[in-house]
């Protein structure tokens, strides 16, 4: 892949139809911060061409019809954007989701109490007790990366992979926690549960989250989780009552 250098940014090919701005190769909260600006601009600016601005941890990938503009024109546009952007590390909205840490609903929990040398309950209070930035979505669609996890619960993710993990449970890897919107393999640690859809097509806006936003959790019993499922199953549910004032 061809890769140009601009001052500390690095545009990069992605395809045919695609390149991608890349402001860092690790999770950063500042580069982050530079991706966001990026892609409010690019939103702003309604450069003809462009398909979509997909941000990342530490980039943007700008997809763009070829019958419309070419990567030259839009590089040189981006890049006239650089030197204007306003980083700013204020997050979007501000989430509340329910969680069920319930046995039965978390299947790692022990092991990541032991491994971590905590209790069970240390545990959900660690994770439960921390506001997590969301970085990115990816993976399919609606599951998000959210940084933040606190470093004595921090793990390596399991050496062996689930073939199936159950839709809305909510695990830990790394210095990260996430929510699995569909039921899929996946090899983070299971904690908990939430009955909350994190995609669902029949909303007006089918994905919960955005990057960008923060999510904080709240522990709820297996009656709550239970109800709170049916409503969702009923499409009763309101989505509006889990954004909260930051």
């Amino acid at each position: 892949m061809n890769q140009t250098a601009l001052s500390d940014v690095a545009f990069q090919n992605m395809g045919d139809t695609a390149f991608s701005v890349e402001f860092a190769t690790k999770v950063d909260r500042a580069a982050n911060a530079r991706v966001m600006a990026l892609h409010r601009a690019l939103r702003n600016a309604a450069l003809p061409g462009v398909i979509e601005a997909i941000p990342s941890f530490g980039a943007l990938v700008i997809q763009y019809d070829p019958l419309l503009t070419s990567r030259a024109v839009l590089q040189e546009a981006v890049a006239a954007m650089l030197p204007g952007l306003k980083p700013s590390q204020e997050a979007g909205r501000l989430w509340c989701l329910p969680v069920c840490y319930d046995a039965d609903l978390a299947p790692d929990l022990a092991e990541v109490a032991e491994r971590c040398k905590l209790s069970p309950q240390a545990v959900i209070q660690g994770h439960a007790g921390g506001r997590y930035f969301i970085y990115m979505l990816g993976f399919m669609p609606g599951l998000a990366y959210m940084g933040g996890l606190a470093e004595n619960l921090q793990l390596p993710r399991r050496s062996a992979p689930r073939l199936k993990v159950p839709q809305g449970s909510v695990a830990i890897a790394e210095a990260m926690t996430t929510i699995y919107p569909w039921e899929s393999p996946g090899g983070w640690h299971l904690i908990g549960r939430t009955p909350v859809r994190l995609f669902d097509q029949n909303r007006p806006a089918p994905i919960l989250f955005a990057a960008g936003d923060e999510v904080t959790f709240r522990p709820v019993a297996r009656s709550e989780f239970d109800a709170i499922s049916a409503q969702v199953t009923a499409g009763s549910f309101n989505y509006a009552g889990l954004e909260v004032a930051p």
